[in-house]
């Protein structure tokens, strides 16, 4: 009997398009890349703590450039490989473009040493199943460093505009997306068959002078709303100014701009592998924890 399937929270076909739109957008996407910007900085970072060379390294799904860039810098890889979302987003460097779906990813099994994500797993409707894929993709002892927008991401937001829904219509639409909880991804990942799992939060708040302005940024990233269970009717006016008021009031620093939490959540794991530290059996220690506590006193 085959596994249901997971549920539709995405509308997978709009955020592409929105991404497209983006890429070529009046705007650009070189001012709305920020968290990308940060997102390959950290990328690098991390990845200069890992001693070692990988022949192939892939990055999937990330929306720019970016990741691809730092890995095909870094002198640490002999070939990058970059599956981007889109054709118009599929971009040149010193890597191999392709464009593909982070729901299906076209790698054959145990075929890459590297593999990173930078802000695009939070939109796949089935996120241990992408993890198992980039697992699959993965040699024995392959590296899997991924980012994506989680915890507790443009709360200030949500908080607001439910509030002005419910104040003027009676009930909220959903407009936020749903956002892995930091606590849980390690979780997620070992469900995914990936060992020695470390998951963190890099946590950014920027600042706007109104929320128009915050609305016009995720315009730009291809980040508005694409939840399946999304209201098709457009915000109205009264709302949205409702909301926008709401905003100022609750999240105003004392220079009256807006702050805007963009939660980054990072993920480091492993294809397992024989070498591997292992937790020990259960039963197996060789001191009780009261004795241990004892002896500490």
């Amino acid at each position: 009997m085959s596994d249901p399937a997971p549920p539709q929270i995405f509308d997978r076909g709009l955020i592409n398009r929105r991404l497209d739109r983006a890429s070529v957008g009046a705007r650009g996407q070189a001012q709305a890349d920020f968290l990308l910007v940060r997102a390959a900085e950290d990328l690098r970072d991390r990845l200069s703590l890992v001693k070692r060379r990988f022949a192939l390294a892939a990055d999937f799904g990330s929306p720019g450039p970016h990741g691809a860039a730092v890995l095909a810098a870094a002198g640490q890889v002999d070939c990058v490989i970059r599956l981007a979302p889109t054709e118009a987003s599929r971009g040149n460097g010193d890597f191999l473009p392709a464009v593909g779906d982070l729901e299906r990813l076209p790698v054959a099994e145990g075929r890459l040493d590297l593999a990173v994500s930078l802000l695009a797993l939070q939109t796949v409707n089935d996120l241990p199943g992408a993890l198992i894929q980039m697992r699959r993709a993965l040699k024995a002892d392959g590296l899997l460093i991924a980012a994506m927008i989680g915890g507790e991401s443009l709360t200030e937001l949500r908080q607001s505009l439910t509030i002005a829904e419910s104040e003027i219509l009676g009930g909220a639409s959903p407009r936020v997306a749903p956002f892995v909880d930091v606590r849980a991804l390690g979780g997620l990942a070992q469900r995914a068959g990936l060992a020695l799992p470390v998951v963190d939060l890099d946590r950014a708040v920027v600042r706007y002078p109104d929320v128009f302005a915050l609305f016009a940024d995720l315009r730009a990233m291809g980040a508005t709303n694409a939840l399946q269970a999304r209201s098709r009717k457009p915000l109205r006016r009264e709302v949205l100014l409702r909301a926008a008021a709401v905003y100022a009031e609750r999240f105003a620093d004392p220079d009256g701009r807006l702050r805007a939490t963009f939660d980054l959540v990072w993920l480091a794991a492993w294809a397992p592998h024989e070498s591997q530290l292992k937790p020990l059996e259960p039963g197996s220690a060789t001191m009780s924890l009261a004795d241990a506590l004892k002896s500490r006193r």
